[in-house]
């Protein structure tokens, strides 16, 4: 056995190194752990298997508590007359080793399958199997790889794997199914027949712009790469589908791969001259399988489209590229791009009521009363703060559309994600907190950091003072936003970014007022010695954004980013009131500012690195982690799902689950309808998510969709909830 990294460098290491102002610590002696308490190897991971099922070996691990087995170090030989295909392993946990370096491991239960197939005249199914695990907690140990014999009986029929009965050459599907005991209806757990496991038909919106929908029953996916389009005899046409997001999934022969459960709407433009054509003959191929079971040959299908029944209207036209999968409602396409620039700017006007944007319009306001007794003065603000909001969102606007057509997702307040960025930002918050307190007085000398910038006066502190309220506005999804966001989410770049600008627009709005209309600006007080005790008590609001800052940290990252941004807080603290003290002091005085600058630098560096806690956040009682599969397990057992799409960051989601999902009513109204309440928490980056919330043309969190008892598209709620909407929403699903 050797020892698992006993000379680990911790971030709690790392922390009291700072704390004690640079010491190092010197390297702790490696003490012997005892090993007595520790248990044997078949113990600790306990090996089931099962060969009931021909062609597929089922193997179960049982994990003892604090002990885990690697993924990667499973491996399995084969005995005489056996050949086995590639197994298939559920996702682990992701963890860094110190000598193996990014790994994924298990806790608790493993279920795997490994396909094979026999030799004529094998009788027993002979294999070795390999594995290696850890213990967790003192004494850490590694146990060597472990390898067991199995030699197991074969049940009746065994002689052909999944995989070779559905490719053989010299048997058609049905003799797959055959061998496998499956059966051709639609009843039983066996694979069905691929016409009934995967329907496949196609219509024309427009005549230059098709349809194809692939249903598929409960537990069937279809693979995106694996399916190529071909328009048949018509070598001047080109088809160019539009994919919608799927579901990420692990695939045992094609790796990390994206796939389509339940039902796949594709649209498809179709690019050449089409006049003269009544119908097109389309040729399809693609592959799909059966999770956990059947993997089908490719599959060809040929269709032909009647074009002349299409709706020839330019409205089709223009809706039929973008259209949503089946079910979406309130999707970005049903609104004018007019419509979206309106509901843009009052969105924009009602964030700055929202909490994340008040405690910095509290610097901005300060500004402009001091500014009170010039008109120039105001205008100069309002000019000055209006051009840092409008660039910052022209910024966000191209970086999201640039992100988009590259292919990524990127949603509104997803820079949060980040917990560098979230780090930065309880620091700035800090500092212009401390300013405003009087702790210290920004100079030139410090024009450079975010929170000099936006708290000093002149062009500068208003440029900046608008590009931090956007950064802290995206947190608040303000009602008539969401239905702008989804419209420039999926608008062309010029309409999307038009939408962004008009947001910016609202946002700096009143203060544009102030600034230009001299009798809103009249109503103002005048400056006097009042100012300055306003000004301390705005500090605090600073303080408490730099705390719920702090606190979404602490759900990205857990206890050791918090330990790290305290370390980075303190010791930017104590810069800044050394700065202060220092002002007109010597040389070697602004020497030591600098090196607790760069102190402070430190530990958000180090902050960038914590990757997140290893064990899953417990889920809140009477609530559902949102995985696809769950979802399309709960929606085929006829039950209602209310689905969540939430982030510790997004303060509208925190206030819906305040006044609505956190009450006794909603608990209450589930138990009448028998819905389940299930939540997806888009705190930290998560693909699944950002795969749900496109296929909901979402720009981000909250979403809110409920789908029905007996199947049919998901009801898309409003960004902003009330308990009458829930209700209505769940008593018509549960009917």
């Amino acid at each position: 056995m050797r020892p698992l990294l006993a000379g680990r460098t911790s971030v709690r290491a790392l922390i009291n190194t700072l704390l004690c102002l640079g010491l190092l610590i010197a390297a702790a002696p490696v003490f012997s752990q005892s090993t007595a308490d520790l248990l044997p190897v078949t113990e600790a991971y306990k090996l089931s298997s099962d060969a009931s099922m021909p062609g597929v070996l089922k193997l179960h691990w049982t994990l003892a508590q604090d002990y885990y087995l690697y993924r990667g170090r499973m491996k399995f030989k084969a005995g005489p007359g056996v050949t086995l295909g590639e197994p298939q392993f559920p996702d682990g946990e992701k963890h860094h080793d110190e000598y193996l370096g990014d790994v994924e491991i298990y806790h608790h239960s493993i279920d795997a399958t490994v396909p094979y197939t026999l030799a004529a005249g094998t009788t027993r199914l002979a294999l070795s199997v390999q594995y290696q695990g850890c213990h967790e907690v003192d004494p850490k140990i590694c146990y060597p790889p472990h390898t067991e014999q199995l030699d197991l009986p074969l049940p009746a029929g065994a002689g052909k794997s999944i995989d070779s009965a559905a490719t053989s050459s010299n048997s058609s599907l049905g003799d797959a199914l055959h061998a496998l005991g499956g059966k051709s209806s639609a009843t039983g757990n066996g694979p069905l027949p691929p016409e009934q496991a995967f329907r496949l038909e196609a219509l024309a919106s427009s005549p230059g712009h098709l349809l194809l929908r692939w249903t598929m029953p409960k537990g069937y996916y279809l693979y995106k790469d694996q399916t190529t389009l071909q328009p048949h005899d018509a070598p001047g046409l080109t088809l160019k589908p539009t994919w919608p997001a799927g579901v990420m999934h692990q695939d045992a022969k094609y790796g990390s791969v994206t796939v389509y459960f339940d039902q796949l709407e594709l649209p498809v433009a179709v690019d050449g001259d089409l006049a003269g054509r009544q119908s097109l003959t389309l040729d399809a191929s693609f592959q799909g399988c059966q999770d956990g079971g059947l993997c089908y040959p490719v599959m060809h299908r040929t269709l032909t489209i009647d074009l002349a029944s299409a709706d020839a209207s330019p409205s089709a036209a223009a809706v039929a590229p973008e259209m949503p999968p089946a079910g979406i409602a309130g999707t970005a396409v049903q609104v004018s791009l007019l419509s979206a620039l309106l509901l843009a700017l009052g969105g924009g006007l009602v964030l700055n009521l929202m909490p994340c944007v008040l405690p910095v319009l509290s610097i901005k306001a300060v500004s402009i009363l001091e500014s009170g007794e010039s008109a120039t003065s105001a205008r100069r603000h309002a000019l000055y703060y209006s051009a840092g909001v409008l660039c910052s969102f022209a910024a966000v606007g191209l970086s999201i559309l640039a992100l988009r057509s590259a292919g990524h997702a990127l949603g509104w307040g997803s820079q949060l994600q980040q917990p560098l960025l979230v780090g930065v930002l309880a620091c700035v918050m800090l500092a212009v907190g401390l300013s405003m307190s009087g702790v210290v007085q920004f100079g030139a000398s410090l024009g450079n950091t975010g929170a000099s910038l936006a708290s000093r006066s002149g062009p500068a502190g208003d440029f900046f003072t608008g590009v931090l309220a956007v950064v802290v506005a995206s947190p608040c999804t303000a009602p008539f936003m969401g239905s702008a966001l989804a419209y420039a989410f999926a608008a062309p770049m010029l309409s999307a970014l038009l939408v962004f600008l008009m947001l910016g627009i609202g946002l700096a709005l009143p203060f544009l007022l102030i600034g230009f209309v001299p009798a809103l600006a009249g109503l103002l007080p005048r400056p006097g010695r009042w100012m300055e005790t306003l000004k301390e008590v705005l500090a605090f609001p600073m303080y408490l954004t730099a705390v719920w800052l702090v606190w979404v940290l602490a759900h990205q990252r857990g206890a050791d980013a918090v330990g790290l941004v305290l370390v980075a807080m303190v010791l930017l603290a104590m810069a800044l009131w050394w700065f202060e003290r220092s002002r007109h002091g010597r040389a070697l005085s602004k020497v030591f500012v600098a090196l607790l600058a760069i102190a402070t630098l430190v530990p958000l560096y180090l902050l960038a690195h914590v990757v997140p806690p290893a064990t899953a956040a417990t889920t809140q009682e009477g609530v559902v982690a949102y995985t696809p599969e769950k979802l399309a397990s709960l929606r085929a057992s006829d039950t209602p799902v209310f689905v969540d799409m939430t982030a510790d960051w997004c303060v509208t989601c925190k206030a819906n689950e305040h006044t609505v999902l956190d009450s006794d009513a909603f608990r209450a109204l589930l138990k009448r309808t028998g819905a389940v309440y299930m939540k997806g928490d888009w705190t930290d980056v998560n693909p699944t998510i950002s795969a749900f919330l496109q296929q909901y043309h979402s720009p981000g969190v909250p979403l809110y969709v409920v789908f029905p008892k007996h199947g049919g598209p998901g009801n898309q709620l409003s960004t902003v909830l009330t308990p009458s909407m829930v209700e209505q929403a769940l008593t018509a699903a549960a009917q």
